[in-house]
């Protein structure tokens, strides 16, 4: 890590946000990091190896990304890839045919979709647990189980998994524990501190937090990892780009105080969703009846942005969505700007109709992901569209 005045371990968030990995140009003096947009570097001559090579390996504007991600998720390293399912792809080349990886059985559709798609025909095999509860991550795991993976919360029906406990558990067993933090980023949680081995990161959604960049970061707690990690960045290519990683870093300086305004507006619409009466349900970490509430009290530092409600049948929900205004209908999540989606038709559409009933996962889902306008104006314009149901 590029150092900051003092140790970078000692220093706040919020600090750590603007500075881990942001020297001051040494040519210039620029506060920000330049964009780097080179294919290559001069090399100062046959035998006398540089720092940078060629862009595919090494980039400046990348690099600071990457030592960035890893101060604040407390990693000893970090790489920047090309898509968050880039990340899962880097992640899941530790594991080779034969092995077998436990997953958390309400993750993002893209992972799904990778997993049974991709990997599967490749020869690795997956069980999908309900990683709430540690006994059924426990009966598992088997000699070949080589990773647990996590979300948490999970996408879109918010179950919380104990990171710690099955971290724990995992590592008795010899296997790792990765863990999806995209919903809540290191901000609020920062699942090695809680013993997990890796965390991957969708950069699209709230570290970049203003939808235009689309990226993706894995985090590790381990130096062979991360150097595995490092060879298959050069060997695949598939990197992020200088001017996205600039974007990233741009969006992590304002992280914490997005994610403080994106949860006090979710608690905001929480409160509304709750007392009306056409709305089924309410899922969201924050609610005390929630399952998990208990436990991400005690592994994270709030409950983030993200709110799914049960609305009853997809004709309610789309007499719903089909009146938003002020928050857009639209795929994805984490920006400054309200989005709500219909997760059974967009984000999780690869998953088997009767896999999602299973989950909960209904045509009556709308998920939301809260965005930092007014308050008020989000209210307002939830409550004239659910007058449409």
């Amino acid at each position: 890590m590029r150092r900051v005045k003092g140790d970078p371990k000692n220093l706040g968030f919020a600090t750590r946000a603007i500075h881990a990995g942001q020297s001051p140009d040494p040519r210039t003096g620029a506060v920000a990091v330049p964009i780097y947009q080179t294919s290559t570097y001069v090399q100062k001559g046959l035998g006398e190896p540089a720092e940078f090579e060629y862009a595919r390996v090494q980039n400046p504007t990348r690099t600071a990304l990457e030592e960035n991600i890893a101060a604040l998720e407390g990693g000893v390293s970090g790489h920047a890839l090309a898509s968050g399912m880039a990340a899962i792809s880097c992640l899941m080349t530790l594991l080779k045919t034969g092995d077998h990886a436990v997953v958390s059985r309400n993750v993002y559709g893209g992972t799904y979709r990778y997993f049974t798609r991709m990997l599967e025909p490749l020869g690795l095999s997956f069980s999908w647990v309900d990683t709430t509860d540690l006994a059924a991550v426990e009966a598992a795991i088997t000699p070949r189980t080589r990773i647990v993976f996590l979300e948490t919360p999970t996408n879109p029906v918010m179950d919380i998994c104990d990171i710690a406990a099955i971290a724990g558990i995992a590592h008795r067993r010899g296997a790792w524990v990765a863990v999806d933090n995209t919903f809540l980023s290191p901000y609020l949680q920062r699942p090695l501190e809680l013993g997990a081995d890796f965390v991957v990161h969708s950069t699209t959604k709230f570290l970049n937090g203003h939808s235009d960049s689309i990226g993706g970061v894995l985090v590790s707690a381990h130096r062979e990892q991360g150097d595995w990690f490092a060879f298959v960045q050069k060997a695949e290519g598939a990197i992020l780009s200088p001017f996205d990683s600039f974007l990233i870093l741009r969006g992590i300086k304002t992280l914490p105080v997005r994610m403080d305004r994106h949860e006090s507006n979710a608690k905001r619409v929480v409160d509304f969703l709750v007392r009306h009466p056409k709305v089924r349900k309410v899922l969201y970490p924050g609610l005390p009846e929630h399952p998990g509430h208990e436990i991400q009290k005690r592994q994270a530092s709030g409950f983030g942005g993200m709110i799914s409600i049960e609305m009853g049948s997809y004709a309610n929900a789309k007499a719903m969505l089909d009146r938003m205004r002020v928050m857009s209908f639209a795929e994805s999540l984490g920006g400054v700007e309200s989005l709500i989606s219909h997760p059974a038709s967009m984000t999780h559409a690869s998953v088997p109709a009767e896999q999602r009933a299973a989950l909960g996962l209904t045509d009556g889902m709308v998920r939301l992901s809260v965005g930092i306008e007014n308050a008020e104006d989000l209210l307002a314009d939830l409550d004239q569209a659910l007058a449409a149901v």
